[in-house]
């Protein structure tokens, strides 16, 4: 049987209450693009209606972990498109060999690109890395800040100039060092001391994780943490904000609701650059001591010897804000695949941020062959917008939102159908009557695959009231959607 990767927990239940007068106010979503990875805004699915999770595909090598100071255990990597800059960033940990978390051996290296395809990896003489000044390190020889160093791009109004580039670094003896750039090349300490302190527990062993959020104007971090289940210590993420980027807030575990508790070893959470207020985590899923290959096996990729005994893949979750992540999907993202260089411990984390790389496709990347001579980075394409879907099958199926209030009375999708599928909406009142001019047999039929095409019915009057969406397909998915005037 096929793969299928439909949501957790099943469709929404097909509830008459669904299509009466909601007693919760309307969402307010503006012109605001929405994407369809949780159930925020749907109150029905119906038919063969389902939310789908997207299959990335594999746009091959990205860059190879192959200067001397780089190498096997390179890991926690960070890409930023700078488009004021027109450059794609990369920032990533060099380590030739395993040892403890923050040694002297650790370096945060650097490569950039025009398109985020083709990399390449500029000389700079800012520190002496074996034996030679001429080399792609940014930092160096400051243990243990080179173990986990991730920047972001500083969105905040009025940032000053020195500081547009922020980046966040230590492990749990130390806390959180933040450190400064004005170009993201040439970095230094904000202050002196941690700006986050160090935890109680062993927190911060991973990629912690901080940006701006323009949805609730502020600084959020994410982090590593532990939390305890049923007798059994899992890697979890807890949360802290502040409005300075100095001072911030006791640590808050995040909640997954009712899904299951698994090991998320890197979180990835980061604001989708086309809909802010939605944080994407594409998560490194750890499994301890779930061992795929033999020791000979491993002996013969030339995998270090403490590295094979665990597997991990790459797994979605989303969130609004909060302290609540969503796992619409317990399904992986993106599998080990074929190959057993690829089934040893910690080998399939992906890199921080889903970035844009053509007008219609974003890319995300992964690191491969972990602990071995072969460590590299990999690119995965996506359409975009295209994490996720609304998709029903030939046979048909209807979504039907909450009441959202929208601004304008007109939409702009992104969707797919096959040469005999089709898209149709009709817009309805609170309580489920069609508005006059909106219904759906005046509701075009949407034949085609595009990232934005604009929704128009055959006679639509101006729209003064809070409405639900109905979407109806065959054959097809939406992606995303967004009103306008």
């Amino acid at each position: 049987m096929p793969h299928t990767r439909r949501a957790f927990l099943g469709t929404i239940p097909l509830a008459a209450a669904a299509q009466q007068q909601s007693s919760e106010p309307p969402i307010p979503i503006g012109n605001r693009r929405e994407l369809f990875l949780d159930r925020t805004l749907l109150a029905s699915l119906s038919g063969t209606a389902d939310l789908r999770l997207a299959t990335p595909i594999d746009a091959g090598p990205a860059l190879h972990f192959d200067k001397p100071w780089e190498g096997a255990f390179s890991a926690y990597t960070t890409i930023l498109h700078d488009a004021a800059k027109g450059l794609y960033r990369m920032y990533y940990r060099g380590s030739p060999g395993a040892g403890e978390d923050g040694n002297s051996g650790e370096a945060t290296c650097y490569a950039e690109s025009d398109d985020g395809k083709t990399w390449r990896k500029p000389a700079f003489d800012q520190y002496e890395v074996r034996n030679t000044k001429t080399n792609n390190v940014l930092l160096a020889n400051r243990p243990p800040y080179s173990h986990n160093f991730t920047p972001f791009l500083d969105l905040r109004p009025n940032v000053p100039a020195t500081e547009r580039y922020k980046a966040m670094a230590g492990v749990h003896k130390t806390g959180l060092m933040a450190f400064v750039s004005p170009d993201g090349t040439h970095w230094k300490p904000l202050r002196d001391t941690p700006v986050f302190p160090p935890p109680k527990d062993f927190s911060l062993d991973s990629q912690n994780i901080a940006f701006w959020s323009q949805a609730e104007q502020k600084y959020v971090l994410y982090y590593r943490s532990w939390k305890r289940i049923n007798g059994t210590n899992y890697r979890w993420v807890s949360r802290a904000t502040s409005d300075d980027f100095l001072h911030w807030t006791p640590g808050e575990q995040m909640s997954y609701g009712d899904a299951p508790p698994e090991h998320l070893y890197t979180n990835q959470t980061s604001p989708y650059f086309r809909a802010p207020h939605i944080y994407i985590g594409i998560c490194a899923r750890f499994m301890p001591g779930r061992q795929v290959l033999t020791a000979a096996q491993a002996a013969e990729l030339n995998v270090d010897p403490k590295y094979f005994q665990d597997c991990s893949d790459a797994v979605l979750v989303t969130s609004r804000g909060g302290n609540q992540y969503t796992r619409t999907f317990m399904d992986a993202f993106l599998r080990p695949g074929l190959g057993l260089e690829n089934w040893v411990s910690r080998s399939n984390y992906p890199a921080l941020n889903l970035v844009q790389t053509s007008p219609s496709t974003m890319s995300f990347y992964v690191n491969r062959n972990y602990g071995q001579p072969t460590a590299y980075l990999r690119r995965y394409e996506l359409r975009l917008d295209g994490l996720a879907s609304i998709h029903a099958g030939y046979a048909g199926g209807e979504a039907i939102t909450k009441p959202l209030q929208i601004a304008g009375n007109k939409l702009e999708l992104n969707f797919a159908t096959s040469a005999a599928g089709s898209v149709r909406i009709e817009l309805q009142d609170v309580a489920g009557k069609p508005l006059p001019g909106y219904e759906l047999s005046n509701a075009p039929e949407l034949i085609g695959d595009e990232i934005a095409r604009e929704y128009r019915w055959k006679s639509a009057q101006p729209i003064d009231q809070p409405v639900r969406i109905r979407f109806v397909l065959k054959d097809a998915d939406i992606f995303a959607f967004r009103a306008s005037s």
